[in-house]
């Protein structure tokens, strides 16, 4: 059954923009509709769907954004160390945000080559296929709440068989252990599931359900490979992890590449069927977006958590120190590979910092307040709010501050808070230096909210001892899922067409003394140690 949304669609307004850029003829998608139905142009739309608001960008052909909608939307926390959300508020928000783009770029949805979309890669959906309806609120990557399924399968022997196949390791992260939990807490739902009546995907999965009015389940390669389910050598899901989580077959999609037909919008959603062409998860798709296509090339992306991506090409490196061995991204068929390691507190601890002490009002204060912090106090925040992410994977950790004296202070609290993504940051890294011996130094190319903060860039630089670029643009997640489409369309270069058009907007170099740095990290280290717990 299609899916639609409750009430008339009125048109997009809009106006023919000046300048229609030429494109080659869009092909047949074999989705009921030719070039003659959408109007081919250089702009993408670009849906960025993260783990607290939603974005829509719509690119022209420079790589320029020139309309966007960004809408936040409720986190739920209903026990400790649970997240959750409303599907049904990642849908709306989605649809309103595309909407609000169109409208702010002045143009119309038949002016779009396509849409890409990136997305909170490990939050998971469970749906009626019938309904489309989700059966349980989305648990997002940040949940812990399967962490004891995850001990009784480690027990159980079955960690090195997932790590072999996936890259990964069993950790509440992941979206396998979420899907089991949901099938057997709800009621009804394992048999509903074994009747092929569920659904299962991550959100990008679940947005383009939603878009295509239910015709299409599928997702992309990057995607599947955060499951736990998908064999990431053989480029397909695999039945004996499926059983070892007990997950039916029944409810997984296909899976492309990152830039493929992912079928069309329903037109009365947008006023036109706009082909899907892209999707990607947020941390790979930021990858691409910084044009980190050769190996060694490293990124990190700062938002909610950290996530540092290391390029490996053909190689799959299997990490001797906790790091995934992940699909950085699949074109033509051809799988590029990287390590990865995952920060689950980074502008989360800023947010805090606003929220939950409220010693600042808004995110820019942190670094003012940082700068001003006095030097010769150092004070260690060890953000575990949610556990501890690479390279240490500890689910039961929780967060402690170390150093404190009656001078300490809301200068010194934001100094500690944005000290701890770079020490997070530089655990990452020498991970990946060990773990990859054609690793070397590198430049970190940089992205999300937090890198428009010099202090902390610099910071980042110092405690790296490496140098650090920001791009100009800094929706670089978006825009990877734009080129994604873009290319996918014939409208946007390729691989080397999109590299030599990368641009930086700065590059931060380090500048703190040897001494001085290493004192800093193995204070962090000591306060790390004292925060794990038993069973890391």
């Amino acid at each position: 059954m299609s899916v639609h949304v409750a009430g008339d669609v009125a048109r997009l307004a809009g106006r023919e923009t000046e300048r229609v850029i030429a494109s080659p003829k869009l092909r047949n998608f074999g989705l009921g509709f030719t070039e003659t139905d959408v109007q081919t142009t250089g702009y993408i739309l670009a849906i960025d769907q993260g783990t607290t608001s939603t974005r829509a960008i719509v690119f022209d052909d420079g790589f320029r954004a020139v309309g966007v909608g960004q809408q936040e939307f409720e986190q739920h926390f209903p026990d400790s160390g649970w997240v959750e959300h409303e599907a049904e508020d990642l849908w709306n928000t989605t649809l309103e945000t595309v909407r609000h783009a169109l409208l702010s770029a002045r143009i119309e949805a038949r002016q779009l080559a396509g849409i890409g979309i990136t997305n909170q890669r490990e939050t998971t959906v469970v749906w009626d296929r019938r309904t489309g309806r989700a059966i349980h609120r989305a648990i997002v990557w940040q949940d812990r709440r399967t962490a004891e399924l995850c001990n009784r399968m480690k027990a159980e022997g079955l960690e090195p068989m997932f790590a072999e196949r996936t890259g990964l390791i069993l950790d509440p992260y992941f979206s396998g252990t979420k899907v089991a939990w949901i099938l057997d807490t709800v009621p009804g739902a394992r048999e509903a599931a074994e009747r092929g009546e569920l659904a299962f995907g991550t959100v990008d999965c679940f947005l383009l359900w939603r878009l295509t009015g239910g015709k299409v389940h599928a997702t992309d390669a990057t995607n599947a490979s955060r499951t736990l389910a998908y064999d990431i050598v053989r480029n397909q899901w695999d039945d004996e992890l499926l059983a070892a989580l007990r997950i039916p077959r029944f409810m997984l999609p296909e899976v492309k590449d990152s830039a493929a037909d992912f079928g069309a919008t329903d037109p009365a959603l947008l006023g036109a069927a706009v082909p899907v062409l892209g999707i990607a998860g947020d941390q790979q798709a930021a990858t691409v977006g910084n044009a980190c296509f050769e190996p060694g090339m490293i990124k990190a992306t700062y938002g909610t958590g950290c996530f540092a991506v290391l390029n490996t090409g053909a190689d799959r490196v299997q990490s001797n120190n906790r790091l995934l061995s992940t699909i950085a991204y699949r074109l033509r068929g051809r799988t590029t590979y990287a390590l990865e390691g995952s920060i689950f507190v980074a502008g989360a601890a800023v947010q805090w910092l606003r929220d939950g002490l409220g010693i600042i009002k808004n995110a820019a204060e942190s670094g003012e307040l940082a700068a001003q912090a006095d030097p010769n106090q150092q004070v260690y925040l060890v953000p575990a709010f949610t556990g501890m992410g690479a390279p240490h994977w500890d689910a039961d950790a929780r967060g402690a501050i170390f150093g404190i004296t009656r001078a300490t202070g809301p200068k010194e609290l934001c100094r500690a808070a944005l000290e701890a993504v770079c020490f997070q940051t530089r655990d990452l890294l020498d991970a990946m230096y060990r773990d990859w011996r054609h690793a070397g130094d590198t430049v970190l190319r940089v992205d999300g909210g937090m890198v428009a903060s010099d202090w902390t860039m610099q910071r980042l630089a110092d405690l790296l001892d490496a140098p650090v670029d920001r791009p100009v643009v800094l929706e670089t997640t978006a825009l990877g899922a734009a080129w994604l489409a873009g290319m996918q369309a014939g409208v946007w270069p390729d691989e080397d067409g999109f590299a030599k058009a990368w641009r930086r907007e700065r590059r931060f170099e380090a500048g703190m003394e040897a001494t001085q740095r290493e004192r800093a990290v193995a204070g962090w280290r000591e306060a790390v140690t004292r925060t794990l717990g038993r069973n890391s």
